[in-house]
């Protein structure tokens, strides 16, 4: 017998210990490295929330204009009930209302006419690709079009989950799935998820949209971290339907203090160059005054001192930083 016979084990003092600090890729929203679910009954807006994770992934751009992105990267989404212009067109508009660059998203989009998670090719078409791009964050939706699997056979709904949690570790990637609720109302929302009990049980980090009040309500819940007060959204558009995204109603009930009191952020300015300098590129002031809940004149005013002392120019596609971009960061004796 060689070793290669055994699994592999280790001392327990060799193990390394577990980070204290949870590691968020979209803070208070979705861990780094982690699995779950976006669950929601038909029209509810999980495929408009999974996109705006990925590209608030892609873009380092907050989340819903309000939750920090702090493990930005690439993002591959599959969006199997979509023709891609139309994933084009909702991607482009959540772009556009940010006031990013389409041509310099970091987000991929899988092509090929179908995806069948429970067939070994296709597992491993999708593993090489992952291997390839090396994204932060895989988009997987909805669940139901990827196999032809009973969802409420835990026997063969297990060899999915395995082979996703496979490769949630292996490449270190965040995978989500965009799933429905059953019909029968649960007192937990997880136990509602369509199919066998394994699916609730698999899920890190999962996010359930309900309506309430003419609303979408967005109640969260993380193996590792508290779940916070659930978040009302609204999915809104410009007066002629363009740029339609998700916007956060309620911004005091966010979930973990992701908006901290204005006594403990850091002056406007530094606020104005970290998001500049995360997102890499031009940003209209009406995306800026969004991302950083601040007042309109205050913000043209801050604008305007840091364009005079040359910390950042103002083009026709928005704000940046000068070029070749280097940041300047304030020092202590510099006016704010």
């Amino acid at each position: 017998m060689t070793h290669e016979d055994e699994l592999p084990t280790s001392r327990i003092a060799d193990l390394c210990l577990a980070s204290i600090e949870h590691r968020w890729l979209i803070r208070n929203l979705l861990s780094s490295e982690t699995v779950g679910f976006i669950g929601a009954h038909p029209k509810h807006g999980k495929t408009w929330l999974g996109l705006d994770f990925a590209v608030s992934t892609a873009s380092a751009s907050p989340c819903l204009g309000h939750f920090a992105v702090d493990d930005p990267g690439p993002a591959l989404v599959y969006l199997a009930e979509d023709a891609l212009p139309i994933v084009r067109e909702r991607v482009a508009g959540i772009v556009a209302h940010r006031g990013l660059d389409l041509e310099r998203l970091d987000l991929h989009v899988i092509t090929a006419p179908s995806l069948r998670l429970d067939l070994e090719a296709d597992q491993a078409r999708l593993a090489t690709t992952i291997d390839r791009l090396r994204p932060k964050l895989l988009l997987l939706d909805p669940l139901v079009r990827l196999h032809a699997c009973d969802e409420n056979s835990s026997m063969e709904i297990a060899g999915i989950l395995g082979f996703l949690r496979d490769l949630q570790r292996r490449h270190h990637v965040a995978i989500v799935l965009v799933h429905h609720l059953g019909k029968k109302a649960r007192g937990q929302l997880g136990q509602g998820l369509r199919g066998s009990g394994d699916l609730h049980a698999w899920g890190d980090d999962n996010a359930y949209l309900t309506k309430k009040d003419g609303d979408i309500l967005l109640t969260l819940e993380h193996r590792s971290a508290p779940p916070g007060d659930p978040i009302r959204l609204r999915l809104v558009a410009d007066s002629d339907g363009a740029h339609a995204h998700l916007e956060v109603v309620n911004l005091n009930a966010s979930p973990g203090g992701s908006s901290p009191p204005a006594a403990n952020r850091p002056p406007l300015a530094e606020q104005i160059l970290d998001v500049l300098s995360r997102t890499g590129q031009p940003v209209r002031r009406t995306a800026l005054r969004e991302q950083l809940r601040v007042n309109n004149t205050k913000l043209g005013d801050t604008l305007t001192d840091l364009e005079s002392r040359k910390l950042v120019s103002h083009t026709d596609r928005g704000w940046a930083l000068p070029q070749p971009a280097q940041l300047t960061f304030l020092q202590p004796d510099q006016p704010r």
